[in-house]
């Protein structure tokens, strides 16, 4: 069959057919079933060849891909004989041929290949922002060896908690982690040559966060924790467990005891069961509802992770009655008058009663209140029992200005006087009685006189008012100097009686006398 040569590119799939050889027999020509094997030895691990049973050709395939870097060619031996032989020829000879196949590796443009298949990373929950957890590596394994770039595969937000540095392929943190709210993260990287950037290689990164011991431990659940009267030492009351936020590992333990100040208290005790539980026991024998209903127990919970954490959680412990076999029968704080015969109906008609009574006291402090506030009003508006002082002076009986004294007239005599009361009526003129010296005028005329002068006076009040009369006697030469017999105005007076009194009243007469002084007329 002689020799062929074959050219197979690097990137060649396995499996897949890469070339055909032909033998020949001419004794049977289409007849010919011919039969192809690769002799042992060069290409029996990466090359297989199979027979086209239309063709009759030999097809060699692929068994492992190519690597143009690992090596350039290849040399093997292919064997092919005819499947049916007539048995008159079995002595001419054997019916087989062999030819050799050179099969040269064609170097091709291929993308980076990664070291790993898959790299899996692990980093702490506290660590800083821009730790390097990690890297990845890609060579460009061509004869070129070109340069390599990095990059995130973006597919959602929780790829930007890291970043990769496009050069080194260094991994960091680009986010502060929470172990709580994500433990693992799942991403991958590219990576591309730098003389080709449409040749690209992905490869999976995985990195699981670690926990830290972040919080402490606590109380599982609120325990309603009761405790009978007649308790006895060693009596355990309440079972606890606890609870971390943390994501605990297998295996966390927690601690249980007492806290310093309670410790030297003999009510209570912690009884660690080191089963991540423990027990409430009573510590004495007896307990007494009217002594302390209520008792307050601090316990302190440990953890077993790195840095150790605890807290302190308190327990109410709640004094009950129960009975001999220590059921629970009451907790609350009615109960405590049970034993003294009162029943809840009874308490309720007692306290009824009590805000009855006070009802009754206040209603009748308000009514005595309330009396004592009439009669002092009473006697306040009785204006027959009240002397009233005004000290202002006014002006006059004429000033009606601070008051109005219309309502107090008289009507009849409004009736017959029909003088308006916004007017000022004008002063009448009485003529000047100057009774004679030797006229002695008893004082009761005189009185009677100036009474009857008031009451026919339509300018006088019309009520009841105290009117203060002077009288200064009879026969005096000056006659009266009182305002009281003055009915008529200062214009309308005759000061001309002055003029005749001499030089002592010369200043008097020319103030209110109507000629000069004339030093002749006195004698």
């Amino acid at each position: 069959m002689g020799i062929f040569h074959l050219k197979v590119p690097e990137t060649s799939h396995v499996g897949s057919a890469i070339g055909r050889i032909r033998a020949v027999d001419p004794d049977f020509g289409k007849n010919a079933e011919i039969e192809y094997n690769i002799v042992p030895g060069d290409g029996g691990n990466l090359f297989d060849i199979t027979t086209d049973e239309y063709t009759q050709e030999g097809v060699i395939k692929l068994k492992k891909p190519l690597d143009f870097e690992t090596k350039k060619a290849y040399t093997f031996k292919v064997e092919a004989s005819n499947l049916h032989l007539d048995h008159r020829f079995h002595s001419v000879g054997p019916f087989k041929d062999t030819a050799t196949v050179k099969i040269n590796v064609l170097d091709m443009d291929e993308p980076p290949v990664f070291s790993k298949p898959m790299y899996t990373m692990e980093v702490y929950e506290d660590t800083p922002v821009g730790t390097i957890i990690g890297a990845v590596t890609a060579q460009d394994l061509d004869a070129g060896s070109s340069s390599v770039r990095y990059f995130m595969d973006w597919k959602n937000d929780v790829d930007s908690y890291f970043t990769i540095d496009a050069t080194e392929g260094t991994i960091a943190t680009n986010e502060l982690l929470d172990r709580e709210s994500t433990a693992q993260y799942n991403f991958s990287i590219i990576a591309s040559k730098v003389s080709n950037p449409l040749l690209t290689s992905k490869v999976n990164v995985i990195i699981n966060v670690l926990d830290v011991n972040e919080f402490p431990p606590e109380i599982s659940v609120p325990y309603e924790t009761s405790v009978c009267e007649n308790a006895k030492p060693g009596q355990v009351i309440q079972t606890i467990t606890a609870a971390d936020k943390d994501l605990s590992p297998a295996g966390q333990r927690f601690s249980f005891k007492l806290s310093s100040e309670a410790s030297n208290k003999p009510n209570f005790t912690v009884h660690d069961y080191r089963n991540n539980t423990a027990g409430i026991e009573t510590r004495r024998n007896g307990y007494s509802r009217r002594q302390q209903e209520l008792y307050f127990l601090p316990v302190v919970i440990e953890d077993s992770s790195y840095p150790v954490q605890s807290s302190t959680n308190t327990l109410t412990i709640r004094v009950c009655r129960c009975d001999s076999d220590g059921t629970i029968q009451s907790c609350n704080v009615e109960a405590i008058f049970l034993p003294v015969g009162l029943s809840t109906g009874a308490l309720i008609a007692i306290l009824l009663c009590i805000v009855i009574l006070l009802v009754i006291v206040v209603l009748y402090v308000a009514l005595r209140r309330q009396k004592k506030k009439d009669s002092l009003m009473t006697s306040k508006e009785d204006i027959r029992d009240n002397v009233i002082h005004y000290d202002d002076e006014g002006g006059g009986e004429e000033d009606t200005q601070a008051f109005d004294i219309g309502a107090l007239r008289n009507p009849k005599v409004i009736e017959d006087n029909k003088i308006r009361r916004d007017i000022k009526p004008d002063t009448l003129r009485f003529t000047r009685h100057r009774p004679p010296a030797e006229d002695n005028t008893d004082i009761r005329d005189f009185i009677n006189q100036r009474l009857q002068e008031n009451d026919v006076d339509p300018s006088a009040p019309p009520y009841d008012s105290l009117a203060t009369y002077a009288y200064e006697g009879n026969g005096s030469v000056a006659e009266s100097l009182s305002s009281i017999d003055s009915l008529t105005t200062e214009a309308d007076q005759d000061y001309d009686y002055l003029s005749d009194w001499g030089p002592r009243f010369k200043i008097l007469a020319d103030m209110f006398g109507e000629e000069s002084y004339n030093p002749d007329k006195v004698t």
